[in-house]
C-alpha cells in the first residue's frame, strides 16, 4: 500500500533487467519504496542490480519471467501479488532490433513482436486484472516515441511500440473507476546498452533522465509521460507532416 506521501511501496519490474526500469527503481526506494520484485530472464544478471537495491534498503526479490512464454504469465504474476498488495508495476521489458536483420529474416521479426506487443499484452492484462482485485496501483508501460511514427529505419520496432502504446491507452482507460490506473511513458532516444553503437537523435537522453519523469508523473497522476518533455511538442508537429517529407525528416 502507497504510503501517507502517495509513494509507493511495492514495485514490481516486468523486464528487470531494463536499465530505465532499474534508474527508476533505486529512485522510488531512496523515496521509501520498500519491497521490490525484478522478474527477469536471466536470474544470475539480475544479482547485482538487487545487491545494489538491497544495499539501498530495499527488500528485493528474483523471479524468472519469459515474455515470450505467455502461458506462465498468470501463475508467476500472480504469485507476485499473492498475500501482498502490489503498488506499482513496471512493464519494461522489450528487444529493439535492426531493421535490416528483420529484412533478412523475416522470423526475428515476429519474435520481436511477439515479445514487444504479445508478450506485453499477455503480462498486461494479468497485471490490470490484479491491480483492479485489489483496488489501486498503478501499470507503467514503456512504449517509446518511435511508436508515434513509423520510420523506414526501424518500422518493426515502431510498429510494435504503437501496438503497445495503443493497448496501453485503452486499458488505461477500461480501468477508470476501478482504483487502478496506467501511465504510459514515451522516451526518446535512451543511451542504454540497447542503443550502444548507434548515432544519438535529437534531445537524445539517459535511463537517470527518463526515470526523473518516471517519478514524477507518478507523483502527479499522470496518464502519459513524455522524456525529455520537449518530444511532445516535437511529434506534435511530426506526425502531421506529409509521407515524402516525414521520409526525408526521418532518414537523418
Amino acid at each position: 500500500m502507497q504510503d501517507a506521501l502517495g509513494s509507493p511501496q511495492s514495485a514490481l519490474v516486468l523486464g528487470g533487467s531494463s536499465e530505465i526500469a532499474l534508474a527508476t527503481v533505486r529512485r522510488l526506494v531512496d523515496a521509501r519504496c520498500r519491497r521490490v520484485v525484478l522478474a527477469v530472464r536471466d536470474l544470475d544478471a539480475a544479482e547485482a542490480p538487487a545487491a545494489e537495491l538491497r544495499a539501498r534498503g530495499a527488500e528485493v526479490e528474483l523471479v524468472a519471467f519469459d515474455a515470450l512464454d505467455t502461458a506462465s504469465h498468470a501463475k508467476v504474476i500472480g504469485d507476485v501479488f499473492e498475500g501482498s498488495d502490489i503498488d506499482l508495476v513496471l512493464l519494461a521489458f522489450g528487444v529493439l532490433g535492426d531493421q535490416a536483420s528483420f529484412d533478412a529474416d523475416p522470423e526475428s521479426a515476429a519474435d520481436a513482436a511477439r515479445i514487444n506487443y504479445v508478450g506485453a499484452v499477455s503480462s498486461g492484462l494479468v497485471v490490470a486484472d490484479l491491480l483492479r482485485t485489489q483496488g489501486h496501483g498503478t501499470l507503467v508501460v514503456l512504449s517509446s516515441v518511435a511508436a508515434e511514427r513509423a520510420r523506414k529505419s526501424n518500422y518493426v520496432y515502431g510498429s510494435t511500440k504503437a501496438g503497445l502504446d495503443a493497448f496501453a491507452q485503452g486499458l488505461a482507460d477500461a480501468l477508470i473507476g476501478t482504483g487502478a490506473r496506467v501511465m504510459v511513458v514515451r522516451p526518446g532516444f535512451v543511451h542504454t546498452r540497447m542503443t550502444a553503437g548507434m548515432d544519438a537523435q535529437p534531445f537524445s537522453t539517459t535511463p537517470e533522465a527518463v526515470a526523473v519523469q518516471i517519478t514524477r508523473g507518478l507523483e502527479r497522476g499522470s496518464t502519459t509521460v513524455w522524456a525529455p518533455p520537449i518530444v511532445r511538442w516535437m511529434f506534435a508537429v511530426l506526425r502531421h507532416l506529409p509521407r515524402p517529407l516525414w521520409r526525408i525528416v526521418s532518414a537523418r
